[in-house]
């Protein structure tokens, strides 16, 4: 099979890429910028080019996959279409990959990155194993893909964006977050809601459903959806409620409460890495151990950690799973972690993942002086959120913040990274290119420095980690 991606180089899309290609199949593709992952594609053999040029195309194509991120204006979208050539989108192709096979999806409008990919180096620890379509880099396994045919499990990420996560039916599905975002899709929450829903009742019901407790709650505090165990009779709601897979086994999970089915307690910290001991159904484990990791992943084991149960694991794989798993590349990501200088970067870009981020540098280095640079990620979320933002990012000692990262939007008029800085209830706020940045973090003296951003802030980490260690020298 010959085929062709557009937009090759989103981390979603590149593992696609490189499953075909590892199985022998030709794959070649366009991105409309190069990046380290498209030059990792290029090392590993397979053809990407950077101008949108129809005259590029391969003559023989059996299957373009694309991104809804990819614009339809694209010429070399057009061209195809032209020429007949059957087109799917990325969250199609994976459908198909996974039908037959015991779909793990893990959803969620932030935690959906390194609970599947905790979940998947859980499984490939143990005797089960899985394949794994990630959505981030794992550390452990130096990539975003991972094949195992032996396996009957095959773990994913279910992206909401575009509604792409309905083309899965999982067996076991993970629900982690569902705060506003990509409302320029879902036009308000509560359609949001509303696919998140449909998502969760094409879980399996030989299958099993997690969700973090609490989740489904509408703006006016009232539930979305009121969700009860597989034995639960049908009762009438009003129009706004609806239930959640009721032909499926479902559990609750939590960091914070004693409410659900897995939960976590005695959550402490030693010598940087995180302590815990989980409740579960069937008894307490004691002692769990992520090693050097942000507060917020306590929740995610907790949901990777029932996960993994439900597959067989035992408590001795369990353990050693969670304490080799080396995290997520730009997920709470040490790029320096010094006793006297401490930087992190990560991919948070919604105003709850840059809370709970903030909360736990606060959490493991209290009192230290913070200071964050951020690059806010599409037009329409930092419109549609730029309160939040301003509230959570003004907890900052020192706040850097970049021009906004387009990504596939058109310029909104009057919406700009100023218009949220002048939100910003402090006086230590900045406005800076990446150039400028490089000049002021280290004339601010920080404590701990943090990089907050889904764009193109991933280039301006390596120059800015050089900058601060030739600055401790």
């Amino acid at each position: 099979m010959n085929y062709y991606f557009l937009g090759i180089g989103g981390i979603g899309m590149s593992a696609l890429a490189r499953f075909f290609h590892r199985r022998g199949d030709t794959v070649s593709g366009y991105d409309r910028t190069r990046s380290p992952l498209t030059e990792e594609l290029e090392n590993e053999g397979i053809s990407v080019h950077y101008d949108d040029a129809p005259d590029r195309l391969p003559q023989d194509i059996d299957l373009v996959v694309y991104t809804p991120a990819v614009p339809k204006d694209l010429l070399e979208y057009q061209a195809l279409e032209q020429r007949g050539v059957r087109i799917e989108k990325r969250s199609q192709v994976l459908g198909e990959l996974t039908r037959g096979k015991k779909c793990i999806a893990v959803a969620g409008t932030h935690g959906k990155t390194t609970t599947s990919t905790l979940i998947a180096h859980l499984l490939n620890e143990a005797d089960c194993g899985c394949s794994a379509f990630l959505g981030g880099i794992s550390k452990n396994l130096g990539g975003n893909l991972l094949v195992n045919n032996k396996s009957e499990y095959v773990v994913v990420e279910a992206d909401e964006y575009d509604r792409s996560f309905l083309q899965l039916h999982p067996h076991m599905a993970v629900i982690t977050a569902t705060d506003p975002d990509h409302l320029d899709i879902y036009g308000d929450h509560e359609h949001m809601l509303e696919a998140y829903a449909q998502f969760a009742n094409q879980t399996d019901p030989d299958g099993h459903l997690f969700l973090k407790e609490g989740i489904f709650m509408r703006e006016d505090g009232e539930p979305y959806i009121e969700y009860g165990h597989a034995h639960h009779d049908h009762e009438e709601h009003d129009e706004h409620t609806h239930h959640v897979s009721l032909n499926t086994p479902l559990s609750t999970y939590t960091a914070r409460g004693i409410d659900a089915d897995y939960y976590a307690i005695n959550v402490r910290t030693y010598n940087g890495n995180l302590f815990f001991d989980m409740r579960t159904p069937d008894g307490v484990f004691y002692d769990l151990e992520l090693c050097g990791t942000a507060l917020f992943n306590v929740e995610n084991a907790v949901a990777a950690s029932a996960v993994a149960l439900s597959c067989g694991l035992d408590q001795y794989q369990l353990r050693n799973g969670l304490k080799t798993f080396a995290g997520v590349r730009r997920r709470f990501d040490y790029r320096i972690r010094e006793k006297e200088l401490v930087y992190i970067d990560d991919y948070a870009h919604h105003p709850q993942e840059i809370r709970s981020t903030l909360e736990s540098i606060r959490y493991l280095y209290p009192g230290k002086r913070v200071v964050g640079i951020f690059q806010p990620h599409l037009y329409t979320r930092t419109r549609d959120l730029a309160d939040e933002f301003a509230k959570v990012l003004g907890t900052l000692d020192e706040l850097i913040m970049m021009p906004i990262y387009p990504a596939r939007e058109k310029p909104i008029l009057g919406v700009t990274s100023s218009m949220v800085l002048r939100k910003v209830d402090s006086m230590s706020k900045y406005l800076c290119t990446p150039d400028q940045v490089l000049e002021l973090v280290p004339a601010l003296c920080p404590d701990v420095v943090v990089t907050l951003g889904a764009g193109d802030i991933d280039r301006l980490v390596p120059r800015l980690e050089a900058t601060l260690r030739e600055q401790m020298l």
